[in-house]
């Protein structure tokens, strides 16, 4: 059902279509006057104008009305009826904004499906905006979760750059989340409402990468049945992201260098070059430099490329971020899909502080997913953990009491918590048989002494032990760990 302004000076003929408008469960707003019409206009909000060109015969107030109606917020659809059109009268209509134009006399069935694809095309319009609205909003650069002090540099620099048309080099370890600062790029910048297309240059052999990105001519190969365009023309307007770009082929390298020196993509088995207006937008995991040095990427390539580079900081260097990043996947990812709110004891979110993560992001969200889908309940357990966790004292985690859990939508609270532990340390004597005979050892014994009179003198808590020796609760769980404590 849809609000329809229907505005005719004869008075059968709005009676005529209002009955059909009816009939079809539309709301009706009928006027014979365009004046009342226009005054209306904005009361109304209608979803659909239908009205007559010449409301006064020889005066086209239809054309005022349809102006009026698209400057609405959001505007209607118009149909324009007219009994004195012509060919003219009907383009110059559809120049302005008019979805269609129908000729009286009409068949009433005939302007039913007229409305139908009217109203269908103005939720398609509303379901698209609100899609990129959505997509905005997603990729945010507030979205991307982070407080450490190297992600703000990060995130400067990013807001910095995104509505230029500058080509960028995301440089960082896999798993740090080097794609969804490209998306974040192209969805802030005036190239919004274009396409992003992204391809991983590793997951395709050399001749099928070559295809995908500069497309083909039919008969270009053996398979190559229909002419096809690539991916640089699909990106046409918008912006192409270059995952793992270290891996291209050296012979694609040097079509890329030209595409970004001429703006020109040919096709396989095709002379005429197109032109592309394209922001490149490229990511590696791996040191360019050393590949340069190894003769197996291009050094001009890299130098346009890397016209401004942003890199991506592991989550080993912003360890503080993990509680922001554990509420954000169970609060924004996992509680949606489970239906239910899950929160997380502190010590398991200390063992997950202490980890080295060395596949980054990527590795904390599975691990989480991981643990939300074994645990009982709706409170993650250190013990529901991958088992890689297991060396982080998960005894000790699930003798935690309930008021010692952490609630990850409360996160930012959680690094000045209290963490107890029931687990006592007794000082242990350092190993008596080993040769003094270099500093390292010196110190290392040195070190596990102190770590376990610390523990002594906190009774077992870690906290405690923690603030005694000057160092944070993850680092100690680190230290224990290594002495097999």
């Amino acid at each position: 059902m849809a609000k329809v302004l229907l505005v005719d000076d004869e008075l059968t003929m709005v009676q005529m279509v209002g009955e059909m408008l009816r009939a079809d469960h539309h709301e009706v707003a009928p006027f014979t006057n365009a004046s009342a019409a226009l005054d209306a206009m904005e009361t109304v909000c209608p979803e659909l104008v239908i009205t007559d060109l010449y409301t006064e015969k020889s005066n086209p107030a239809g054309l005022e009305i349809l102006q009026r109606a698209r400057a609405l917020n959001p505007p209607p659809q118009v149909i324009l009826m007219t009994a004195f059109g012509t060919v003219e009268t009907a383009v110059d209509a559809m120049k302005k904004g008019a979805y269609d134009f129908v000729e009286k006399p009409f068949k009433l069935e005939e302007l039913r499906q007229c409305v139908q694809r009217a109203l269908s095309y103005n939720e398609a319009v509303s379901e698209n905006q609100y899609l990129r609205k959505q997509l905005k909003s997603k990729y945010k650069f507030s979205q991307i979760v982070g407080t450490a002090p190297k992600m703000q540099e990060v995130f400067k620099l990013i807001e910095r750059v995104a509505n230029t048309d500058s080509t960028i080099l995301i440089l960082g370890e896999s798993g740090t989340g080097k794609e969804l600062v490209a998306r974040a790029l192209h969805f802030n910048s005036r190239r919004q409402s274009a396409p992003f297309v992204p391809i991983n240059c590793s997951a395709l052999p050399e001749n099928l990468l070559e295809s995908e990105l500069f497309g083909h001519r039919r008969g270009a190969f053996t398979g190559a049945v229909n002419d096809k365009k690539g991916l640089f023309q699909e990106a046409d307007g918008g912006t192409i992201f270059l995952d793992e770009i270290a891996s291209m082929p050296s012979v694609l390298q040097s079509r890329l260098l030209r595409v970004l020196q001429e703006k020109e993509v040919r096709r396989v088995g095709e002379n005429t070059p197109f032109f592309v207006n394209v922001r490149v937008l490229a990511a590696t995991n791996e040191p360019l430099e050393q590949k340069i040095k190894a003769g197996t990427f291009r050094e001009d390539l890299f130098y346009r490329l890397n016209v401004i580079a942003i890199p991506m900081p592991s989550l080993r260097e912003r360890r503080e971020d993990i509680p922001l990043l554990v509420a954000h996947f169970l609060h924004d990812k996992v509680s949606p899909r489970t239906g239910k709110p899950f929160r997380i004891t502190r010590e398991a979110m200390a063992a997950l502080e202490a980890h080295d993560w060395p596949g980054n992001v990527r590795e904390l969200e599975n691990a989480i997913e991981r643990a939300a889908a074994l645990c009982d309940g709706d409170m993650l357990q250190a013990g529901d953990l991958p088992p890689i966790f297991s060396r982080y004292d998960i005894q000790t985690a699930q003798s935690m009491e309930p008021d010692s859990r952490v609630n990850p939508a409360q996160a930012s609270t959680v690094l000045p918590e209290i963490l107890k532990s029931n687990a006592a340390g007794a000082p242990e004597a350092p190993d008596e048989s080993r040769p003094l005979d270099s500093l390292k050892g010196f110190l290392h014994d040195q070190e596990v002494l102190h770590i376990k009179k610390s523990m002594a003198m906190a009774e077992g808590d870690k906290e405690k032990a923690a603030a005694l020796l000057g160092i944070s609760l993850a680092t100690l769980y680190r230290k224990l760990m290594e002495i097999g404590d």
